[in-house]
């Protein structure tokens, strides 16, 4: 590993960062685009637009995962569990590269969310 990432991952993570970066802005220049008079291709083309807004929200989301997870390479934190300071798993790491938390953690996490 190289820090505490597997080697090429920060390159992929950046490629990532990228790509959904200009997806992200296509994905924006679609939905402000102009609406047709028509009323019933105005309604289609409405319907579209939350489609394409929801795939842009996801997009923000992972990108906002991959700027937190380039912040912790640099900081040096990368592959430290937030909570527990314990070293994350490489496995782990190589199968979710924004991981923040070891998978105990992680399942503890999960546990008390889903508590009512």
């Amino acid at each position: 590993m190289q820090g505490n990432w597997p080697e090429g991952l920060k390159k992929r993570l950046e490629d990532k960062r990228d790509e959904l970066t200009s997806r992200l802005a296509r994905v924006t220049a679609n939905v402000r685009r102009s609406l047709d008079s028509d009323s019933e291709e105005r309604a289609k083309q409405l319907a579209d637009s939350e489609v394409v807004d929801a795939l842009g929200n996801e997009a923000r989301i992972e990108l906002g995962k991959i700027s937190d997870a380039l912040a912790r390479m640099e900081s040096g934190e990368y592959g430290l569990c937030k909570e527990c300071g314990l070293q994350i798993a490489e496995k782990r790491i190589e199968a979710y590269p924004y991981a923040d938390e070891c998978i105990d953690c992680a399942e503890l996490d999960e546990e008390i969310r889903a508590r009512p």
